[in-house]
């Protein structure tokens, strides 16, 4: 061979020191787009929303579900239902996922078939484990409907609609989502628990503004000293009858007031308190009264304190039992 056909050694090992970067290059790339999947099956990965079948839809919204994603959830909501989730409360969308998978908290979603096929997910969440069997889509044009069934639980239908190339969550059973609906509902219902939950803090320091006159033989002069001390016993600082939060004055986004009356010879022989929203509207409508007699007085105050002048609340509790 000719000098002038040899190859040229520096220039061949460069050509293979290129060739060999760029498939490791190829190597590295793949590796990170994997990365996030190790561990999870195809379905949990697919986060465009873009499934070409319901069932596979269906099987990442519950996935997404029991991992209390809010963001890969809204994917499969459809048009004004998902700006509408994307501007609830992470409370309020989590109450939605609930819904869906219903367990108190966050699980690991773990992605297998049925005997027929189907698709079966299985969330394990630290306190309990849940699976959702899905039976054969029926699918007509642009709507899908998919039967689930819960183990030990009851069944019910998923419905789904064909949207930007995607199937997007419709209906639960015969109830079509509707978002901005149910959030006005469980607003009220959780603005409703809360008032019920201030009603019992306030008997509860009721209660222990006489407990703690039996055992000091005096009523307390603030708030704090129904509260605790730490590694000290009971005392009149610090009676311990109450939780440090209730002591302190706010709980459950209320703010709790406590005044004391002289009585004939000067000395403190009344007293009464109040709960107030700290924000009304968000932490709730009602302002609430009571005194020594127990009766629960208030309403609706636009914030304002309640007082022994407001119309006699009738507590649910109470009208249950007669």
């Amino acid at each position: 061979m000719s000098a002038g056909l040899s190859p040229d050694p520096a220039r061949e090992a460069g050509k293979l020191m290129h060739g060999q970067r760029g498939k490791l290059e190829k190597a590295l790339f793949l590796l990170c787009a994997l990365i996030p999947c190790l561990g999870a099956s195809i379905p949990a990965c697919a986060q465009d929303a873009n499934e070409s079948s319901p069932s596979a839809a269906l099987s990442a919204i519950l996935a997404a579900a029991c991992r209390r994603n809010a963001e890969i959830f809204a994917r499969y909501l459809p048009g004004d239902n998902a700006t509408a989730y994307r501007g609830l409360s992470a409370t309020l969308k989590t109450e939605l996922m609930k819904r869906m998978v219903p367990l108190a908290d966050a699980g690991k979603p773990l992605h297998s078939s049925s005997a027929e096929g189907t698709p079966v997910l299985r969330c394990d969440s630290p306190a309990e484990t849940i699976e959702l069997r899905l039976g054969a889509e029926r699918v007509q044009k642009n709507l899908a409907f998919v039967p689930m069934k819960v183990t030990d639980g009851g069944s019910t239908t998923i419905g789904l609609v064909r949207e930007d190339g995607g199937w997007r969550l419709l209906s639960v059973g015969l109830v079509l989502l509707d978002v901005s609906a149910l959030s006005v509902e469980w607003e009220a219902q959780q603005v409703e628990a809360r008032e019920a939950r201030v009603i019992a803090a306030l008997r509860q320091l009721a209660e222990a503004v006489s407990t703690y006159r039996k055992a000091f033989g005096r009523l307390p002069d603030v708030l704090a000293q129904l509260g605790s001390t730490p590694n000290e016993g009971a005392s009149p600082e610090a009676a311990k009858l109450v939780d440090d939060q209730l002591a302190a004055g706010t709980k459950f986004d209320y703010q709790f007031r406590y005044r004391v009356f002289p009585g004939p010879s000067g000395t403190p022989d009344g007293f009464d308190l109040a709960a107030t929203p700290v924000e009304y509207g968000r932490s709730g409508q009602r302002s609430f009264f009571l005194d020594a007699s127990g009766i629960l007085r208030g309403g609706d105050k636009k914030g304002a304190v309640a007082t022994n002048a407001d119309p006699r609340v009738e507590e649910r509790r109470r009208r249950s039992s007669q």
